[in-house]
């Protein structure tokens, strides 16, 4: 049920933020006398004499009163494309002024620091482990993570009716759902028509957005000595938020929101394979952040996540109307391989979202991630060629050496060719891991503004794999790269050209040819090169 509590208004806090003030009241009542001011009641609705005047918004931590920020409702309702009527200043009569300051004195602000009201967002499915690892990017966006404390189960999907919320009311904004789910809970400030404002403060400041959000029972309230909480459960959906800003989030009441499924399973040898499925929001700031968090809690779930492992994930990105990323990495340590294989897809999937392109929609991403306790890791120890002068048209054998843990060693070989004509001089085989040679190739490339959504995935897919070794065979030339395309040592003319554009990117490793180096399932990392001289 919603309570009611009183207010007594102290004054105002002139210029808390740029062209923002805040209204200093001391609340009391209800529950307030014993749980002082509570997560979750960012948003609470302050009347006088029946007119809305704001939200409670802000506190000071650690307050032995429930002393509050009441933010004016003039500056929510303006986060809203939508609110370009503005509604009637507040008075607190009939007969009173039209501005607050006329009838509150005005007061400088504190020496203590005003803070937002933590927002309580709870991670239902996620496991202590995960929310350990990423509460502390959670708390440094205002956020207050707990285990799944204000779950009573999963959100109904299904659109419920809007005359059931009101102000004072409890929504959860809805990060995610399913079996993993994310939700922050607040309170609904006020609602024109199908336009609903809430919370008094941000969210994530992330600006215009589509964020579902569902009406919240509050089941109890929890008093803290380090600040009180509800404990709530998310019902049926209302609507979507679709703007996040720092004065209020707002949103249309019964609109839907685009969401985005997400599929992560998880074996190893003997045992069924473990599925996960989720649909998280589509956003660009968001979805990588969760893709993380959902891929290490999967793995803590079911592996270990400290000690020696190893961790294989392949899968894809799809996208509506493009071709897929796709994804084949392996994860080997003693330490941090769980938070390594988390990055797998979130890197890749914060790169395209982040690439100014908003027709690029994501349509699904699908994991698929084997554990092992060994450790699959190879590195690069030697390389010997099987001459040191070679001849055009003569072939030069490539042998590497790879070495692991317990005196493992492994030698691979490859052949290369001189191509008939190739000039006299020095040719270079330098032997690398995926992730040094993509920096090689990729360089200019990443540094460059793509043209289009599919450049952009296109140099994604070109990202090389660790469970293999490259040997990149290149000369001490002149080279360009256009648009991420190479062209290596091109005649003197093009290169004049080339070299007077903008559009390209010059370098003196003009690659020759590129060779793959293929160990099993294993992680290979280093880097080894050796030099051989073609002769006339």
């Amino acid at each position: 049920r919603i309570e009611d509590f009183q207010v007594e208004i102290l004054g105002v806090l002139e210029n808390i933020g740029p062209k923002q003030s805040l209204i200093l009241a001391r609340l009391s009542g209800g529950p307030l006398e014993h749980t002082g001011v509570l997560q979750g009641m960012s948003g609470s609705p302050v009347y006088i004499d029946g007119k809305l005047v704001g939200a409670v918004a802000m506190a000071f931590p650690f307050s032995k009163d429930p002393i509050a920020g009441i933010r004016p409702i003039e500056e929510m309702v303006r986060v809203s494309d939508a609110g370009t009527e503005p509604l009637p200043r507040i008075t607190a009569s009939t007969n009173a002024s039209t501005d607050l300051k006329a009838w509150l004195p005005a007061m400088p602000a504190p020496d203590p620091k005003m803070l937002e009201i933590a927002t309580p967002i709870s991670l239902g499915g996620f496991t202590r482990a995960a929310i350990d690892q990423f509460s502390p990017q959670l708390r440094a966006l205002g956020l207050e993570p707990s285990q799944g404390i204000s779950l009573g189960g999963k959100v109904e999907n299904r659109m419920g009716d809007p005359s059931r919320l009101k102000p004072g009311s409890m929504i959860s904004v809805e990060l995610m759902t399913g079996d993993m789910s994310v939700g922050a809970d607040g309170t609904v400030t006020y609602i024109d028509g199908e336009k609903l404002y809430a919370f008094g403060h941000r969210f994530l400041a992330v600006g215009p957005t589509q964020l579902p959000f569902a009406r919240s029972e509050v089941m109890t309230l929890l008093p803290n000595l380090n600040s009180s909480f509800k404990i709530s459960a998310p019902k049926e959906l209302m609507g979507t938020i679709s703007q996040d800003r720092n004065t209020a989030i707002a949103g249309m009441l019964g609109a839907g929101a685009e969401l985005i499924p997400v599929e992560i399973g998880v074996k190893r040898a003997g045992r069924p394979l473990d599925t996960y499925r989720m649909q998280m929001v589509n956003d660009r700031f968001l979805s990588p952040f969760l893709i993380q968090m959902a891929v290490f809690s999967s793995i803590d779930a079911t592996e270990r996540t400290t000690g020696t492992s190893s961790l294989s994930v392949k899968g894809m990105i799809e996208f509506d109307k493009r071709a897929p990323v796709q994804l084949n990495n392996i994860y080997s340590g003693d330490q941090g391989s769980a938070i390594q294989a988390s990055l797998s897809a979130a890197i890749p999937l914060s790169y395209i979202l982040q690439g100014g392109f908003d027709t690029l929609r994501v349509k699904r991403v699908a994991l698929q991630i084997e554990s092992f306790d060994d450790k699959k890791l190879l590195n690069i120890e030697q390389v010997t060629p099987s001459r040191r002068e070679v001849h055009p048209g003569e072939t030069v054998e490539l042998s590497t050496l790879l070495t692991g843990e317990n005196g493992v060693e492994v030698t691979r070989r490859v052949n290369y060719t001189v191509p008939i004509g190739m000039t006299p001089g020095p040719i270079f085989f330098t032997v690398a891991d995926g992730n040094q040679t993509s920096v090689t190739e990729l360089r200019q490339t990443l540094s460059v503004t793509p043209h289009s959504a599919d450049q952009l995935i296109s140099t994604v897919n070109r990202l090389r794999a660790n469970d293999k070794a490259y040997v990149r065979v290149w000369r001490n030339d002149p080279a360009f790269q256009i648009d991420g395309e190479d062209f290596p040592d091109p005649p003197p003319s093009l290169a004049m050209i080339l070299g007077g554009s903008q559009t390209t990117q010059q370098t003196r490793n003009s690659k020759v040819a590129e060779l793959e180096i293929s160990a099993g399932e294993m992680m290979i990392t280093g880097s080894k090169t050796v030099q051989v001289e073609v002769k006339d």
